[in-house]
């Protein structure tokens, strides 16, 4: 299992964000659940969990 977040600006496409990837789903929430200001405050309006290609969830919006 490698899972990674992918990145979606407020125009809906993809946006740039870290390139790190997660030996489990704990491990990948624990990191977002620190890092998510930082995201949106660099224009990461939503993230989707991805396990290699296939969507675990998502898009979820980093809005409070």
């Amino acid at each position: 299992m490698a899972l990674r977040w992918r990145y979606q600006g407020s125009d809906g496409g993809q946006a740039p964000g870290p390139v790190i990837t997660f030996n489990d789903q704990t491990d990948a929430e624990q990191w977002l659940g620190c890092e998510w200001q930082g995201l949106l405050d660099d224009g990461v309006e939503a993230v989707t969990l991805l396990d290699g290609e296939s969507v675990v969830y998502g898009p979820m919006s980093l809005r409070p």
